[in-house]
This record gives structure tokens, C-alpha cells and sequence, in this order.
């Protein structure tokens, strides 16, 4: 498959953002990042990152909080940035996403608090206990898309193959854990960039699924940490929850680069739903 270079792929072109005015955005929530008709949660992120960026003086997101106030339906929608705070090194802002209805009510879906910096401006100091998780050759995991999830559009957007150990659920065999692991790259072959970090940090399925547990899964609040630039090359995410009560789980997230570095961490706290 011919590689899309960044940005001119279909994640650069439906995460665009248009400047209105100072600090606001439009945008098109596409419906080719959807699973069940809502959008995607790190693909929400990726757009209203990519606001907040351009009206912040530092390149990339350090450090990204996103609380999902309500579901987001594809069609147009309006960013508005604010600064929170500008330095030499690092640059602090927030941003809402909204969208209007045709009586003419506006709804804030998500909201972001980031601080921004350069990653390539980094040293190459690195001392750290983390390891990267062990998955099976990419040609050996499970691709596809799972029964039950049709083809809402984002599962057909990424490559993305789950570690069998892991993917027992998706033939109706789940295995009693609470982790998710896999490669995950583009479909059309864009190699990673540090916001396309924010889209894999919700890609993998929820860790219930191999708990027997099904539903809709929807995100409260997405913490991301960016450590590095990714490499070429698709990444290797980890999911693990370690705690599922009273219908709230929270999964501590992985992101390890071509090159066995750990580029972003996550965490998410999430519900889980009836599919209603």
C-alpha cells in the first residue's frame, strides 16, 4: 500500500482546523471516525488539539486533559482557545469544542486543558524502568473488525491488530483479563506524528470486552502525556485496568514507537454503558 505522507493524509485532512478568528476554529467532526455514530474520543482530541495548537506559541501538546461534557455527532462544529499562560519553554491554554442545533442552541461536548512544548527540542536523556509490552509479530494478530461492531467508519480508518492473548472476546471467547494490547498504524499507511498519539490513546477496544462484559464504553476524561516524537512505523499500545467498579473503570495506556521508545502515556477514566 502507498504511504500517505503527513498531512496530506485522511487523519491530516479530518482533523483540520479553519481560523475564524483569534483563538476560534471551525471544524468538521467526519463521519468516518465514528463507532456507533459518536465520534471517536481521541479523534475529538486530535481536532481540538490541533486549535489550541495553532493558537499556542509551542508546536506540540506536552501534556492533554480532555473531559467529554456530551456525545458528539458528526457535522460542523467551533473550537474556541484561550491562553492560559506563555513561557519560554513551555505554553499553557484551554479549548471547548461546540456544536449548534438547527434551533440554533449551542453545546459544549469537549473541553481541554494542555500545556504545549517542543518535543524536538528535547535531550536524549532517558532513564526508565519501563519495558515494551510483549506482542506477537504484527503478521500474527488479529485484524479485522470484531462482530457486532459493522462498519461505522473509524475501525476502517486504522490498522489496527490486537495481540491474540487479548482478542479471544472478538470470537466469543474472552479471556478473563484486563488488558489490551496491539499494533496500531493508518490504513492508508501515514506514519506517526505527535498527534496522531492522541488518536491511538482510544483506539484500542475497551479492556471489559475480554472481561465477557459488552456495551458501549464512553469516556469520561483522557489524560495524554507526549514523551517523544514516534518514529516510523506503526506503535504498540497497552491497555490495563485495574479497578471496575460501580460501572467505572479507569485504563492506564502504553504508546512505544518503531524504535522501543515509550512516546505517550494515557489514562482514561470511563463508564460502562448498556448500548442504548
Amino acid at each position: 500500500m502507498a504511504q500517505a505522507p503527513i498531512g496530506s493524509s485522511e487523519f491530516d485532512r479530518d482533523t483540520a482546523v479553519v481560523p475564524r478568528a483569534a483563538g476560534t476554529h471551525d471544524v468538521r467532526v467526519c463521519a468516518g471516525w465514528t463507532l456507533f455514530g459518536a465520534a471517536n474520543g481521541g479523534y475529538l482530541l486530535a481536532t481540538a488539539a490541533r486549535a489550541l495548537g495553532d493558537t499556542l506559541p509551542h508546536p506540540h501538546p506536552f501534556t492533554i486533559t480532555a473531559h467529554y461534557l456530551s456525545v458528539t455527532r458528526p457535522g460542523p462544529a467551533v473550537v474556541r482557545s484561550q491562553v492560559v499562560r506563555t513561557g519560554r519553554t513551555l505554553s499553557t491554554g484551554q479549548a471547548s469544542l461546540f456544536q449548534t442545533a438547527p434551533d440554533g442552541t449551542e453545546t459544549e461536548r469537549l473541553r481541554v486543558l494542555a500545556t504545549y512544548g517542543d518535543l524536538d527540542a528535547l535531550d536524549g536523556d532517558i532513564r526508565t524502568t519501563a519495558k515494551p509490552p510483549s506482542i506477537p509479530p504484527y503478521e500474527h494478530c488479529v485484524g479485522g473488525t470484531p462482530e457486532g461492531f459493522g462498519d461505522d467508519g473509524f475501525l476502517s480508518r486504522i490498522d489496527l491488530r490486537l495481540d491474540p492473548a487479548t482478542a479471544g472476546w472478538a470470537v466469543g471467547r474472552p479471556g478473563g483479563g484486563s488488558e489490551m494490547r496491539g499494533w496500531f498504524g493508518f490504513a492508508d499507511g501515514r506514519d506517526p506524528d505527535p498527534y496522531s498519539l492522541l488518536l491511538a490513546a482510544d483506539a484500542l477496544p475497551p479492556t471489559p470486552f475480554d472481561l465477557g462484559m459488552s456495551g458501549w464504553v464512553p469516556t469520561v476524561e483522557l489524560t495524554v502525556h507526549l514523551r517523544r516524537r514516534p518514529a516510523p512505523g506503526p506503535l504498540r499500545i497497552s491497555v490495563v485496568t485495574r479497578n471496575l467498579a460501580s460501572g467505572f473503570l479507569e485504563e492506564d495506556g502504553e504508546i512505544w514507537d518503531a524504535e522501543d521508545r515509550l512516546v505517550a502515556q494515557s489514562r482514561q477514566l470511563a463508564r460502562l454503558r448498556d448500548r442504548t
